[in-house]
């Protein structure tokens, strides 16, 4: 059965930048254990990025969330130093301009088990689940839980309850 795990955002911004948060910093190091265990056991990596432009402030998502974040090429819209190695190794890097990426599903066609780890699990995380539940209704689509954070933990816990009732895999 091949795997891939796919990691959300794991931007700069999201995690100690504008919209960062404590839930997000404290994820990190068990995001990076989990993400190298698998890719030693032999799954695939795909990594996305939010990423906006200098117009952000005059786009819908700006208007509604006006908090510039994930400006290319700017500090912010960078994923975290520690997950830079294994961005090297990964099969693909999706740039998003919005929550979820229709492109992403491109890439993981040809696996059997696709996972979400990242940021923000109410936000891009559901989004991208949901995406790949309808691209792909027979495969395993899952969510490891413990490797996920949202704006905050009750909207976390909710996401979750959301995608499992869509019958992704909750882990």
């Amino acid at each position: 059965m091949k795997k891939c795990i796919v990691v959300i955002d794991m931007q700069k911004d999201f995690i100690d930048g504008s919209l960062g948060t404590p839930e997000a910093q404290a994820l990190l190091p068990r995001l990076l254990a989990y993400v190298q265990q698998a890719k030693d056991a032999g799954a695939a990596l795909v990594f996305t990025l939010d990423t906006h432009g200098a117009d952000y402030l005059s786009t819908q998502e700006g208007r509604k969330l006006p908090v510039p974040h994930c400006i290319k090429p700017e500090a912010g819209w960078q994923l975290a130093e520690e997950l830079q190695p294994l961005v090297k190794e990964a099969v693909a890097v999706v740039e998003k301009p919005a929550f979820g990426s229709l492109e992403l599903p491109k890439h993981l066609a040809a696996y059997d088990e696709i996972e979400l780890v990242g940021l923000c699990t109410d936000i891009c995380v559901i989004a991208n689940a949901m995406i790949l539940k309808a691209a792909f209704p027979e495969k395993t689509i899952a969510v490891k839980a413990s490797c996920c954070a949202g704006v905050t933990p009750a909207s976390h816990e909710r996401a979750l309850a959301a995608m499992q009732s869509c019958q992704v895999d909750i882990r």
